[in-house]
């Protein structure tokens, strides 16, 4: 094995086939109403990427419909509950604790896992999370996207990578799962700063790892920019190289919970090629066996 994939991790906790089921429990970005600022995300466009955006449905039966086609596409027999969409912990406790007491009617539900962002949570908020890993397998998701304060403002994040480390540790000291997004490719990255940004990942107490392309949807300041040729996008070829440097560096526990990303046909602009993900991890697996490396291998080497 290459990677610590996520489908190896709960096939070994679980003994069953598990899989997450992505939800929309409505709730706000601070990004967006107001609070760090209106522009939002320069790449951010969730009818992008969620099945349930902009539609109004509840949780409940999202969660049946989710349920219903995992069972026949993939044979999954538990699930967890991914609450994806905006940043859910963006709300007063009590309606938290509403929604994600959702997944109590459903005993096929073996865990919870909740994306938000590290400007985003407390103490009050995390206390209330770390309750449910008495009976689930507890995740909390953060949008680190890189370490890097100065991409962190050219993208127009709204929080610093200081603000990341001290979400990831306070959570990580309630007993919570933290997992990482990160975002290869980023405008004026270089290998090098993606690789830091592995490095440092390792150093903090990160359980999983997201991993995603910087890619253009439609109706994004991102797609303004590249439109008028101020942003250039990682071939495949240099996606599959910059992915393995990064995962030679990063700390061979650290589940993948994701190798990359994709989107919606009808709001990608570029690059097309994120749609075939089987081939793209296919030639990951090929450029590890070239190297003759695996996760993790960067670290033993500098050490």
């Amino acid at each position: 094995m290459y990677y610590y994939a996520f489908s190896r991790y709960l096939k070994q906790r679980f003994r069953t086939k598990v899989r997450r089921v992505s939800l929309n429990a409505g709730f706000s970005c601070p990004h967006r109403d107001g609070t760090p600022g209106r522009r939002g995300c320069i790449f951010c466009n969730e009818l992008g990427f969620s099945r349930f955006a902009g539609k109004d449905i509840s949780l409940r039966e999202q969660i049946k419909s989710s349920i219903t086609g995992a069972r026949k596409r993939h044979a999954a027999e538990k699930f967890i509950a991914y609450f994806q969409n905006a940043t859910n912990t963006n709300a007063e406790p009590e309606k938290l604790r509403s929604a994600y007491d959702t997944i109590k009617e459903f005993p096929e539900i073996v865990g919870l896992c909740i994306s938000t962002r590290p400007d985003c949570v407390d103490e009050e908020k995390l206390d209330l999370i770390a309750g449910y890993t008495d009976y689930y397998e507890v995740w909390v998701e953060y949008g680190l996207q890189t370490v890097h304060d100065r991409t962190l403002e050219t993208v127009n994040r709204g929080h610093t990578f200081s603000q990341s480390v001290s979400a990831i540790e306070k959570t990580a000291g309630k007993g919570i799962k933290v997992g990482v997004h990160v975002i290869l490719g980023l405008p004026g990255e270089s290998r090098e700063d993606m690789v830091t940004t592995a490095e440092k990942i390792s150093g903090l107490p990160v359980s999983g790892v997201k991993l995603h392309v910087l890619h253009v949807l439609k109706d994004t300041e991102l797609e303004r920019l590249y439109g008028r040729g101020e942003i250039s996008l990682l071939s495949r070829d240099e996606y599959v190289k910059v992915a393995c440097d990064f995962l030679e560096n990063l700390r061979p526990d650290c589940v993948i919970l994701r190798l990359v990303s994709d989107a919606k046909k009808e709001y990608l602009v570029a690059p097309g090629w994120i749609n075939d993900k089987a081939l793209v991890i296919r030639q990951i697996e090929a450029e590890f066996e070239a190297r003759g490396t695996r996760q993790g291998m960067g670290l033993i080497v500098k050490r």
